[in-house]
């Protein structure tokens, strides 16, 4: 993984836009210059409870302080980008019921911030943002078109197509999780009942649920897993990592599971989209390019994309992990907001 790129105040490139990339636990406010370097950063607690009227009037106040820091006006801000967690109405910029932001629900955040700071507001999803943040300065930007999907607790994700970003309709696009690799009855469900989402065989939450169900089937307790939940630790994704790299077959099978239900996921976006890219983030990468189980794991991936897609698409489309952690969402938001306000340039 990179950072996003640095650089001193009085170096930065006009025109400045600001990036504000808003979790359950934090918010990540950066400003970004013209060429994609961040000048300043600063991440705050989302204290949640208070109210989105309130974490956005403490997010306007970290904004000024930047500002102030590197002696500009906040007329020189051309944008604010904002990211939130859906359910969400991008075009009507309300959050509406957004799981993990309970005291935020039917608000209407992006008149909010841009009253607040008197600067024009784009607003996206918070995972579309972070694909944006990809294409614009991580592992997308050789490409003109890249898929993101987003692995964590559950599964998310981001389509762009030549700086468009595909909010949807019904600002549901790019809800990469949710397509179906498993059409069966008895298929698995996700929290909300659905079945046969990659979510429920690739997310987070599936490894675990994945991992206890080989578990109990283990009777003669082979896996190195059983003497570590059985001393009090808790079954988590990173616990199944640990001893896959030190070849419990249980965890590795696993791992190697999880790559396979991601292989099938993501033949269905490549046959759908063509990208030139997709791009593997959030915090299920099993440790990415800098293990020997996350190249194996990014190996097993794309032999099963290999398996199963179109000549073509299958040799030419590349299948990597994210560079930017996560910096990506508020680097993504900062990013459409430059290019609507290039946009927007142009045509008015």
């Amino acid at each position: 993984m990179t950072t996003a790129p640095h650089i001193e105040p009085g170096k930065e490139t006009l025109p400045l836009f600001c990036g504000v990339d808003v979790g359950g636990t934090n918010i990540k406010i950066g400003l970004v210059d013209d060429h994609g370097n961040t000048v300043q950063y600063k991440k705050i607690p989302t204290n949640e409870t208070e109210g989105p009227q309130r974490y956005m009037e403490r997010s306007t106040e970290v904004i000024r302080e930047m500002m102030k820091a590197i002696n500009r006006p906040m007329s020189d801000i051309t944008a604010i980008g904002l990211a939130t967690p859906g359910t969400m109405d991008i075009a009507g910029g309300m959050l509406l019921e957004p799981h993990n932001l309970p005291n935020s629900y039917n608000f209407p955040i992006r008149d909010c911030l841009s009253k607040l700071t008197g600067r024009p507001v784009i607003y996206a999803n918070d995972a579309n943002a972070a694909a944006f943040g990809e294409y614009w300065l991580g592992s997308g930007k050789e490409f003109r078109s890249i898929v993101l999907l987003t692995l964590g607790t559950g599964v998310g994700g981001g389509i762009i197509v030549e700086d468009l970003l595909i909010d949807g309709e019904h600002s549901h696009g790019g809800e990469l999780g949710h397509i179906i690799i498993d059409f069966s009855e008895t298929a698995r469900t996700i929290p909300t009942g659905q079945r046969g989402h990659l979510e429920a065989y690739a997310s987070g939450t599936a490894i675990i649920k994945r991992t206890a169900e080989a578990l109990q089937g283990d009777l003669q307790k082979e896996s190195s897993l059983h003497a570590r939940i059985d001393a009090g630790e808790k079954l988590t994704p990173l616990m199944v990592a640990e001893e896959a790299e030190k070849d419990d077959s249980l965890s590795l099978h696993i791992v190697m599971e999880t790559a396979r239900y991601l292989g099938i996921g993501i033949v269905s976006l490549m046959h759908t989209i063509d990208p030139g890219a997709v791009i593997l983030g959030g915090a299920i990468n099993f440790g990415g390019h800098d293990t020997e189980l996350g190249c194996k794991f990014l190996d097993r991936v794309r032999q099963e994309v290999k398996a199963r897609a179109f000549p073509v698409p299958a040799q030419k489309t590349v299948v990597d992990f994210a560079r930017l952690g996560g910096d990506a969402g508020y680097l993504g938001a900062a990013g459409k907001a430059r290019v609507v306000a290039h946009r927007d340039s142009l045509t008015g």
